[in-house]
């Protein structure tokens, strides 16, 4: 508890102030339908009306019922019907409120998910490599489920009833004696006083709650999505013992937050009893003395049981719309946080007519502390195939990731047909680039919807022929389901020479002029890797190729390979002439050739 406590404790400085502009944000969500509002608050007016004005008729009927004879007997029967036509609009106007509404909620609540969606996509990869994808989504369901109920009762339930109270207590004050008036108000006021004070120092306990059991979701599923990896190492207990580190924590918070509310229920109960039993006391008193008739107590008695009800229920939905804030606030903190990659002002579309692409003298670190590059100065001619070898953290994927203006390149520049990435759309220039990666993750749909992605407007006939080109149509006919197989959650169905002709066929289907081979056969066998280089090969005619290298035998019929170590470019030339020059190339060279023969050896 302890622990649990000191984490709560240290967020007790956050105002709600990020909160009400979390609130706030959902405004131009809402209001891009001002014709639909204004009619729901019109309706909603109209409701409140009927409803304030059916005590009022109850007093008439119970006066007039007590005085009825034969001449009078038209008039009860007439405030009898007015009370059920009343009744009867209090709710049509309510339900026709919230027929009228039920679009703009809908559609308000689907365009905000829909840019935060939208927005994540647009952030950089460090933003979602430092992100857990559990928590993510945990704090996007929230959020979606906070967005309706805060608009649905703030709207339609606070404003209204606090509307509904004012109209009452003067009623009160006009008809009755002043403290009729003076005693709703003042019972008003201690009680929201009270629920906002305890409600907000809750708060604490219900954000504990909530980063509790996100952690706990963000673990779960990363560890079901590495299901393999705990099985290799027989850590099922681990990840449970972890997992339940986390619920434990969970439910502390969860059991002081109940605690809390518990005593909030029993005060605001407490302060609703004190003003209904002064209210009905000064009302016995008012008929004992003849001031009052019965009809006025019977009024009074409604006016509570319609006030206090309410009230009551705005304390529960007051709690309950903070605890929406406080899962609003993560989710439209993510929308509020501007990406760290951006197109620059006035940026243009990236024009390729050649293809050559250019570094030069770029550095980059992702960590300020730990350079990665260090002025690398390359290019690689329109047609041509230049490949990068190294040991593993050379940088050698850093380059790619560059390329595609994932990150933002520390010093120098990156050039395309001598245009600088960096004043050229970035949905321009990944169009200009496929790319077929060392580990190709799929989506768990069909094989036809993977390799269509590559470029989904494509027609059916494209996409085949795409298949067939990278030698998947063979595999494909010989499925139960063809083209309609689900391949499985990051296409764990297919084997790994599979998934990389999926990457081949997608690439194939978007035709750039710009490909980038990042070690796409390095987690292959050897014939699969020997298959596979030559359809990457074929593809790669006459298209501008960066081929990330970890085996050497991959790239020899590069035009121009560069070797590099610790960030920097150490050698370059093709294969014969890094050979002859018995350098660090020709090292990994001769290292490769002996560990190859040593397998075949055994």
């Amino acid at each position: 508890m302890a622990r649990d406590h000191a984490r709560s404790d240290s967020m007790t400085p956050r105002t709600s102030a990020s909160q009400w502009r979390a609130a706030w944000s959902l405004a131009p969500y809402v209001w891009q339908y001002k014709g639909r509002v204004i009619a729901a608050f019109a309706l909603l007016l109209c409701g409140k009306m009927a409803n304030v004005s059916v005590p009022l008729v109850l007093k008439e009927i119970v006066d007039r019922v007590g005085k009825v004879d034969s001449a009078t007997l038209a008039l009860p029967i007439f405030f009898i019907v007015l009370y059920g036509l009343l009744r009867f609009g209090n709710t049509a106007f309510n339900e026709l409120r919230d027929a009228l509404f039920a679009r703009v909620l809908q559609r308000a609540m689907r365009g905000a998910i829909h840019d935060v969606f939208k927005h994540l996509h647009a952030q950089s990869l460090r933003f979602h490599l430092e992100r857990r994808t559990g928590g993510l989504a945990v704090d996007i369901e929230r959020g979606a489920r906070s967005i309706r109920f805060l608009i649905n009762f703030t709207l339609f339930n606070i404003g209204p009833t606090l509307l509904e109270i004012l109209m009452v207590a003067g009623v009160l004050f006009v008809k009755y004696d002043p403290w009729f008036g003076a005693i709703t108000l003042i019972t008003l006021v201690v009680y929201v006083s009270f629920t906002i004070a305890i409600t907000h120092w809750r708060l604490q306990y219900r954000r504990a709650m909530n980063e509790s059991d996100a952690r706990a979701n963000a673990r779960a599923v990363d560890s079901l999505l590495n299901y393999e990896t705990v099985k290799y190492f027989n850590n099922e207990q681990y990840e449970s013992d972890r997992l339940k580190a986390d619920l434990r924590c969970a439910e502390d918070a969860t059991v002081q937050s109940e605690i809390t509310l518990a005593w909030l229920n029993v005060g605001q109960a407490f302060i609703i009893a004190v003003g209904v039993t002064a209210m009905m006391g000064l009302a016995a008193k008012g008929v004992a003395d003849k001031r009052m008739t019965l009809g006025d107590l019977v009024l009074v008695n409604a006016y509570l049981i319609q006030l206090f009800i309410p009230l009551n229920f705005l304390g529960t939905i007051y709690r309950e719309i903070r605890n929406a804030l406080t899962d609003m606030e993560k989710l439209f903190g993510l929308l509020h946080q501007p990406p760290e990659i951006v197109d620059a002002a006035g940026a243009q579309e990236l024009a390729v007519k050649h293809g050559e692409v250019r570094f030069e003298r770029v550095g980059f670190a992702y960590d300020p502390r730990r350079p990665i590059l260090q002025d690398v100065s390359f290019t690689i001619p329109a047609g041509r195939k230049l490949a990068v070898v190294g040991a593993s953290g050379a940088g050698k994927s850093t380059l790619s990731r560059l390329l595609f203006r994932f990150f933002e390149v520390a010093s120098g520049r990156i050039l395309i047909d001598g245009q600088d990435i960096r004043v050229v759309t970035q949905a321009s220039l990944r169009k200009q680039i496929g790319m077929v990666p060392q580990d190709t993750v799929l989506f768990n749909e069909s094989l036809y919807h993977n390799i269509a992605y590559g470029r989904p407007n494509a027609s059916r006939e494209e996409v085949l022929e795409a298949a067939r080109a990278a030698r998947l149509d063979q595999f494909i006919a010989s499925l139960p389901d063809g083209y309609d197989s689900v391949v499985g959650e990051r296409g764990l169905k297919l084997s790994g020479g599979e998934k990389q002709r999926v990457a081949i066929a997608r690439a194939i289907l978007k035709n750039p002029p710009i490909l980038v081979f990042d070690e796409a056969t390095s987690s292959l066998d050897t014939a699969t890797e020997q298959a596979i280089g030559q359809e990457l090969a074929r593809i790669a005619e006459n298209r501008t190729t960066l081929v990330i290298a970890h085996r050497l035998s991959t790239v020899v019929d590069a035009d121009e390979i560069l070797v590099l170590e610790g960030g920097r470019i150490v050698e370059r030339g093709n294969h014969a002439e890094l050979l002859v020059a018995e350098g660090r190339y020709a090292a990994m060279w001769h290292l490769q050739l002996r560990e190859k023969k040593d397998g075949s050896a055994e």
